[in-house]
């Protein structure tokens, strides 16, 4: 029969999709709806064998509608195409295809619940929030974004605006385009001191968000299954590595190289997939690749492609490691295009064309700005130059009909070959690559450069701590798409199984690189989650790896545009099997967050020692901060603004605190140390001779059979004594007259917010009749029988004060 007028093939759609998700048995109803419907006009309750309730469902979601007293199928040829898995046409005759990158098909409950998962996704990236806004400052976490924040101011203070492009050029960058993009989005909200600070604390937030919107189109364009990208986006927000590194205020390059490889994956999905469904819908194989090369569409995301790689090649330093997943995706693709019996002369076509533009773009960026070295800037050009390689060589094989696994056998040899022209005919270039690979895979902190899968956690326990339980549903769902590739064709799936192998490896040597795996695992685990539910009979079951289900969107593949409301009953099990997977993530975010940033003593020692500064008016370097390495850019952005280098801090830090006398320090720093911030070190092997012991344990007033510190002032201890805060000052130097060989107490009481304590100093009165002693604290001191008044300018400018005769 045919479709009552006035009824919307999209809303019925929509609502048939829905009543399925929601029934686990729902097709079986809409099956037996559809045989009766067909075989007359009207129908009455009595006439089918379904349940009144599911009845009841169907006749208020407007799938059945009741016409004369009877009823019938709002629109029968809608309600069986999903049935189906068919494309819908809908009202202005384009299909609703998983080829699109548009947002037009999209339910109602589709937009609300991924709105729901990207504000999940900002939220969990504002655990940290306290630890940022403390004494009204806005601290970024960790010690590197302070570098990018260095720059960002520089580049803004020295730009006209926002079409100032020059500065960028003026400016040489290993990590360019993170800087570039950075500016400018300061421009863009004026190019003030707010803009800079905004920029700084929330840009990767907004990235974070942009790359889930990415993931979604991206788990959605393989799957047709919105619950699946809703699902995805739920796993990347949880995931804590990824979280801590693009959580607020962390202005590194993380965010910019995350949300580019989001790009190009979501690129080179949507041209692999849109060659999938043409594929399907013709028999000729060449005249389905020739509709792809003729839609103009084809050719604005290769372009877009092509940015994103030219873009990632500049975002940061190891670019070069995420040409080798691409080029890896090309290597396998042209031996999947040929068991496919398509022309991989044509089917790649697209790829290298994108990869040209990438190459080019990367090399004027160098040669015309200066922008990161020659050889990572030259990096593309030599995955564009194996990608032809490699197609031609595959349009070798196809022309000759000869199997594909041989190609691959082939590829292997010539990668190795051309490797080792690379070294002898570029010898330079190759040391250079050795030395990034040094400088990436060897770095001395212990966090990054240990395995995922590390026997310190149990090898187990460190992908849970590091990405949560979803870890392990993304895993087994990877094992499964390898399956699924060897034996259909997949690219999309290739694509993201390619990527997430190459990165699960690199975790496995380094976790720093666990961030990055956590972008295409989150589709697997998205994937996973939803095949969870669906076992437990709370959702659906999706069949985009059935055996007997097709790999396009044609029947065979179900497509699942929308989700409905749960009942009462089924939200309670829903929510406590999603305790169950994301429970661990929920609990490690905040935990794995709290790694990075700073705590009240350390905030409470930055606005000690900017107050001070203020108030004696120091300048650079008078006010430069030493402290540990990883906290020492932090200290220095605030205070004085030279946040580019830590060079100073890591070369003599330990040195100065592991020495026995910091007295003797002041004349080694020459005017080039203003403060100094202590931390505690669990370490028993610190001894109480230390200077450690004497600033943080003592506080320089001595103990111990020491004498108290004269050129260091306390400005700020917390209670446990984990962090303290001094200004080294050259000290008023008391001097007088005494009786020769008399030994004479010099003393004062000091208070802090944290800490009183009694500073007592003794000296003897020489030979001559004279004495001298330096403290480094204004106050009322009682030398011997008289009382003295220092005020802090003579502390801070090194005044000698008399005193009357001490008798």
């Amino acid at each position: 029969m045919t479709m009552s007028s006035g009824v919307d093939s999209e809303t019925v759609a929509e609502a048939t999709a829905a009543f399925l998700e929601d029934h686990t048995e729902g097709d079986q109803a809409l099956e037996t709806v559809l045989t009766v419907d067909s075989e007359t006009t009207t129908w009455t309750f009595d006439d089918i064998s379904v349940d009144s309730g599911i009845f009841g469902e169907l006749v208020s979601r407007g799938i059945v509608q009741k016409v004369d007293g009877e009823y019938q199928l709002a629109d029968p040829e809608t309600v069986q195409a999903v049935l189906d898995g068919d494309s819908i046409q809908t009202q202005d005759n384009t299909a609703t295809s998983r080829s699109t990158l548009s947002f037009d098909s999209f339910n109602h409950r589709a937009v609300a619940g991924l709105v729901v998962a990207l504000g999940v996704v900002a939220g969990a990236r504002m655990t940290m929030f306290n630890s940022v806004f403390q004494y009204g400052y806005a601290i970024s976490p960790a010690n590197d974004p302070y570098y990018f924040r260095y720059w960002l101011g520089e580049l803004v203070a020295n730009s006209s605006g926002l079409t100032d492009y020059g500065v960028l050029a003026r400016s040489s960058f290993t990590r360019p385009v993170s800087h570039a993009t950075n500016w400018f989005f300061a421009e863009l909200l004026g190019g003030s001191q707010w803009a800079v600070e905004t920029v700084s604390i929330w840009l990767p937030i907004v990235m974070s968000v942009a790359l889930g919107i990415l993931i979604y189109k991206l788990a959605v364009l393989l799957t047709d299954d919105v619950r699946v990208g809703i699902a995805s986006v739920l796993v990347l927000a949880v995931t804590p590595v990824h979280a801590t590194y693009t959580g607020l205020g962390f202005l590194d390059h993380n965010s910019h190289q995350y949300f580019w490889l989001g790009v190009t994956l979501l690129t080179l999905g949507w041209l692999a997939v849109d060659l999938q469904n043409r594929r399907a819908e013709r028999e000729d194989n060449r005249a389905a690749v020739m509709s792809q090369l003729r839609d103009t569409r084809t050719w604005g995301v290769a372009v877009l492609f092509g940015l994103s790689v030219a873009a990632g090649t500049h975002a940061w330093g190891g670019s070069p490691l995420l040409l080798l997943p691409l080029a890896g995706y090309i290597g396998f693709r042209v031996p999947m295009d040929l068991r496919a019996d398509l022309p991989p002369l044509l089917t790649t076509l697209p790829i290298i064309g994108g990869l040209g533009i990438g190459s080019v773009l990367s090399i004027l960026l160098h040669s015309s700005w200066g922008w990161h070295s020659g050889f990572v800037s030259t990096t593309p050009l030599l995955v564009f130059g194996g990608a032809i390689a490699v197609t031609l060589l595959g349009t070798l094989w196809h022309r000759q009909r000869m199997d594909p696994r041989g190609l691959i056998v082939s590829e292997g040899i010539v990668a190795v070959a051309v490797l080792f022209l690379f070294r002898q005919l570029r010898p330079q270039d190759w040391q250079r690559a050795l030395t990034r690979a040094d400088a990436l895979f060897f770095r001395e902190q212990a966090t990054e450069t240990a395995s995922l899968f590390s026997p310190e956690y149990a090898i187990i326990l460190g992908p849970i701590y590091q990405f949560g339980v979803p870890f392990y549903l993304a895993l087994a769902v990877f094992g499964l798409v390898g399956y699924v590739i060897i034996r259909r064709y997949e690219p999309g799936w290739l694509l993201l199984g390619t990527y997430s192998g190459f990165l699960l490896i690199l975790s496995g040597i380094q976790v720093r690189f666990a961030a990055q795996l956590a972008i295409p695992f989150s589709i697997f685990g998205g994937v996973g989650v939803v095949y969870l539910v669906s076992m437990i009979e709370l959702a659906r079951r999706p069949t985009l790896f059935d055996e007997s289900a097709s790999s396009t969107v044609t029947p065979g593949r179900d497509i699942v545009s929308s989700f409905s409301v749960p009942d009462r009953n089924k939200t309670g099990y829903l929510v406590g099997i999603g305790l169950l997977i994301f429970g661990v993530s929920l609990i490690m975010v905040p935990g794995f967050a709290d790694q990075t940033s700073y705590s009240s003593a350390q905030a409470s020692a930055l606005d000690a020692i900017d107050n001070h500064t203020t108030t004696v008016d120091r300048e650079y370097p008078a006010n430069y901060v030493l402290s540990v390495w990883g906290e020492n850019r932090m200290y220095n952005h605030f205070i004085n603004g030279e946040a580019r280098s830590y060079g100073y801090a890591r070369s003599n830090y330990g040195d100065f605190i592991s020495s026995t006398d910091p007295d003797g320090w002041y004349e080694q720093f020459n005017g080039r140390v203003g403060y100094v911030v202590v931390t505690a070190i669990d370490d028993e092997s610190v001894s109480q001779e230390s200077t450690q012991h004497q600033l943080l344990a003592n506080l320089g007033a001595g103990g111990d059979d020491q004498e108290p510190l004269s050129r260091y002032q306390v400005l700020t201890v917390d209670s446990d004594r984990s962090a303290a805060a001094f200004a080294v000052v050259p000290g008023a130097t008391i001097v007088g007259s005494g009786q020769s060989g008399e030994t004479l107490n010099v003393s004062t009481m000091v208070s802090t917010d944290d800490a009183s304590f009694s500073y007592n100093r003794t000296v003897a009165v020489g030979g001559n009749g004279r004495f001298a002693v330096t403290v480094p604290y204004a106050g009322t001191y009682r030398v011997g029988s008289e009382r003295v008044t220092v005020s802090e300018n003579e502390v801070v400018s090194g005044a000698q004060i008399e005193t009357n005769n001490i008798e």
